[in-house]
């Protein structure tokens, strides 16, 4: 009977292990089976994380040296975003890095760095003011109220835009798009297959997370999500009684992974979301995450199975033993019989658990 959890759990944890599936400890092994709603951001998790610029549009679409004015606002967009950490923003340095080879581009230094969550980074360069994000930064910064209609209508459907701005004034956008990881979609549909309620958090506009929930097959979407709203939207799923699991890798992702039932990181997130998470992939594969689930319930079928051996062992041999049968005629139990049924208990037990060895894990 003291076997039947602690053997269960051991076997379990080691067998997930084995496939790259890390879970902290037992209560997270536990709280995976009883998952209702799963919740994923898109940037890393559902996608490669690892966007690529697609196109430079420039305000000024009669300039003489649309290259020259390219380069220009590669240039300033590389240079603030040098000190981010966003994918985004390692995607227009990177870019900028490879252009370096056809034109004459060099990173300015800059000060007064500011990265604003949610919104893109602001920063003195040459002594002028460079904002590099979204529409709400520009908003903020009154830049503009909308979208310029000409640039609206050139930016590619589904990817995403970084609008730079010099001393208040828009010069262009450079528009990014990250690829579904090719797993994404079987992936979505296994979840779906375990009942569980799919939903995709993003802080990207409407149009880029439709684009990427298309072709991965999730049809609940909240795009446009500042970091610090992520875990509410969390709280907000749990306040209707659901059991929700976050999957997450970025730094933004922490608190959402914090305020979730389970937490799930990718093994390339930050290490402020691997030290919060209660399960890490160690394969960047979404598969595994059904995987960790149908092991998380399959463990909890097997530790019923254990105590359910661990009591009939009890229930039935120790009122024998105690000679319930002898005043009808019945036999009295041999100590030596006793001892050895108490003992096969603990054999079955261990041999019950030791099945979930053999679980099946996806094929690639």
């Amino acid at each position: 009977l003291g076997l039947a959890t602690p053997i269960a759990i051991m076997v379990g944890t080691g067998t997930g292990a084995q496939h790259g599936i890390l879970f902290r400890n037992a209560p997270a092994l536990e709280a995976a089976h009883r998952l209702d709603t799963l919740i994923l951001d898109k940037t890393g998790t559902l996608t490669e994380g690892r966007p690529k610029v697609t196109q430079i549009l420039t305000v000024d679409t009669e300039a003489e040296n649309s290259k020259t004015n390219v380069a220009e606002i590669l240039c300033f967009a590389a240079a603030v975003e040098q000190g981010s950490e966003h994918p985004l923003g390692r995607a227009v340095v990177e870019e900028a890095q490879k252009r370096n080879l056809e034109v004459d581009l060099t990173l300015p230094k800059i000060s007064a760095f500011e990265a604003k969550t949610g919104f893109g980074v602001k920063a003195v360069c040459n002594e002028k003011l460079v904002l590099a994000g979204n529409p709400a930064l520009m908003r903020e910064e009154n830049v503009f109220t909308e979208v310029p209609e000409n640039l609206a209508e050139q930016i590619v459907s589904g990817s995403t835009p970084i609008f730079v701005a010099v001393d208040g004034k828009l010069i262009g956008v450079i528009c990014l798009a990250d690829e579904a990881r090719p797993e994404s979609k079987a992936a979505v549909r296994k979840f779906k297959e375990l009942g569980l309620e799919v939903v995709m958090l993003t802080g990207d506009q409407q149009s880029s997370a439709e684009a990427v929930a298309s072709k991965t097959g999730v049809t609940k979407i909240h795009a446009g999500v500042l970091p610090e709203e992520k875990a509410k939207i969390v709280k907000q799923y749990q306040a209707r009684g659901g059991h929700v699991g976050m999957i997450g890798d970025g730094i933004n992702d922490a608190p959402a992974l914090a305020q979730s039932d389970v937490g799930i990181a990718m093994g390339s997130g930050t290490d402020v979301v691997l030290e919060t998470a209660d399960m890490v992939l160690m394969k960047n594969d979404l598969r595994h995450v059904a995987d960790a689930l149908r092991l998380s319930r399959a463990t909890l079928r097997n530790i019923r199975q254990n105590l359910f051996w661990a009591f009939g062992y009890n229930v039935v041999g120790i009122p024998i033993a105690a000679g319930l049968l002898v005043p009808f005629g019945g036999p009295a139990l041999h100590p030596m019989i006793a001892a050895g049924a108490m003992a096969f208990s603990s054999v079955s037990v261990v041999i019950n658990s030791l099945r979930l060895r053999g679980f099946s894990f996806f094929k690639n």
